[in-house]
């Protein structure tokens, strides 16, 4: 269960990074973008629940830390 509701969350931020402005995303030029909205693809459209465990958790552990750190930067600039 507890992962099924990563896998859902991960499609939620994925989901939620293709809103942004172009203008935020390109002033983090550093981070995927595409490479986050093409997860997000993979997730939603995976029917038959073959999605590998160990990717998921080098998404959570690894991936998922820089893109907290740009948004509480985009959120901060933006309450300048």
């Amino acid at each position: 269960m507890l992962y099924d509701a990563t896998l859902r969350n991960l499609q939620t931020l994925s989901e939620a990074t293709q809103r942004l402005p172009d203008a935020l995303k390109r002033a983090w030029p550093l981070m995927p973008w595409q490479q986050i909205s093409g997860f997000r693809n993979i997730l939603v459209h995976n029917y038959l629940g073959d999605i590998d465990p160990q990717t998921v958790l080098t998404v959570v552990q690894q991936h998922l830390p820089p893109l907290e750190i740009a948004i509480r930067a985009m959120l901060a600039a933006d309450g300048k």
